[in-house]
């Protein structure tokens, strides 16, 4: 089996319907504080704005946030965090009308309320320490 290269970009278009499926594996916790990073940029760069940012501290916490003129806005921790060291995952992030819904192998975990819309999405990237089988964008999922 071939792995995605990490840091991985995908030009996505984002709508209400549509789900964003990534498979993989946290590295093995030798790596100081084991972390897991998805964002949604709203331009093919990386300086653009971030329309939804998860960030997993593995065995620690899990925050959410947005990225607007620059600026980081107000953070959302939780303290549940499903993803385990050298385990298989399957992150799903549905985006519903108002929030995105994230669901860890299976199991409705996370709902994070738009800020900016999802139309306004044009890139995803997923980074840290992740070992990555697949990600890739379902349309029409409801």
């Amino acid at each position: 089996m071939s792995f995605l290269t990490v840091p991985y970009k995908l030009p996505v278009s984002l709508s209400v319907g549509s789900c964003v499926i990534i498979k993989g594996t946290p590295i093995d916790s030798s790596v100081n504080e084991p972390q897991l990073q998805v964002d949604f940029y709203t331009e093919m760069n990386e300086e653009s704005e971030i329309a939804f940012h998860l960030r997993v501290h593995l065995g620690r916490r899990v925050v959410m946030n947005s990225r607007e003129f620059g600026i980081w806005m107000l953070e959302e921790n939780l303290h549940y965090v499903p993803f385990e060291d050298g385990k298989p995952f399957d992150l799903r992030i549905y985006v519903c009308r108002n929030e995105y819904e994230v669901k860890v192998n299976g199991e409705y975990i996370y709902a994070f309320v738009h800020r900016i819309p999802p139309s306004y999405v044009k890139m995803i990237q997923v980074r840290r320490d992740v070992s990555l089988d697949s990600v890739l964008v379902s349309n029409g999922w409801r």
